[in-house]
């Protein structure tokens, strides 16, 4: 079984390096966990750094730990982008949660005309942090070395700015022409566009294509919000990243 992952801070720490996980992660992984001395387990600051280390000792809440393998996980060539539409019952978690298990740097929350969910100025910072929550756990669950930069929310008319600094944006529509598999990706900004329930409205379609992006099609089936930016980022890591 994959060796359990915890956060850590790794600035400076070399093989050998005497650590000590406390705090939350030394609660799940000492008491949760049951960890015992002489298990290897995996810890990831977010930024990059990853080690495998031995347990040397557990008491209530805290391991001792040493390092046996340290890695710097460099950065991709593409960056991946998912700007996931707000969406109710949760799906718009869904989709960023399964986005961070495929490999997605970054998540946007998008304002959408039709979005039904808002995020009012008093719930913004909280529903933020959900977010952030949810990528870290599944990153944590992923066995990453990064966690994905929350932003937002957007709304449509700064995803259309920034849409035009992308090397490539792409809109996820039903009506779109063009496949989304076997297009050409080129290496920098990628960004996958993912409307809420109700699609994205023919304004912001035009504004987004205005911009710069291009509509795509997965596929003969309409796939819900919270499926869509996953199976998207999934076609392009097994063009890319996966090869």
């Amino acid at each position: 079984m994959t060796a359990a992952l915890y956060r850590c801070p790794l600035h400076g720490a070399q093989v050998g390096s005497e650590l000590v996980l406390d705090g939350a992660e030394g609660h799940h992984a000492a008491t949760v966990k049951r960890t015992a001395p002489g298990e290897k387990i995996l810890l990831a600051d977010g930024s990059g750094q990853r080690a495998l280390a031995e347990v040397l000792t557990v008491q209530p809440g805290v391991l001792q730990v040493r390092i046996l393998e340290l890695e710097a996980v460099p950065d991709d060539e593409r960056s991946l982008i998912l700007v996931q539409a707000l969406a109710k019952g949760g799906r718009d978690e869904q989709a960023i949660e399964a986005a961070t298990e495929l490999g997605v740097d970054e998540v946007w929350a998008w304002q959408a005309e039709r979005s039904i969910v808002r995020w009012r100025a008093e719930r913004t910072a909280r529903a933020r942090a959900k977010w952030e929550a949810v990528v870290d756990s599944a990153a944590k669950q992923a066995r990453r070395a990064t966690i994905p930069r929350v932003d937002g929310p957007l709304n449509s008319a700064e995803v259309g700015a920034r849409i035009r600094t992308a090397d490539l944006a792409l809109i996820l529509h039903e009506d779109a022409d063009q496949p989304l598999a076997g297009r050409e990706l080129p290496v920098g900004q990628i960004l996958v566009v993912v409307g809420p329930e109700g699609g994205i409205s023919p304004a912001e379609r035009a504004l987004f294509e205005q911009a710069g992006a291009v509509a795509v099609r997965l596929g003969a089936n309409v796939l819900r919000s919270g499926t869509a930016g996953p199976a998207a980022l999934a076609v392009i890591a097994a063009a890319t990243r996966w090869r």
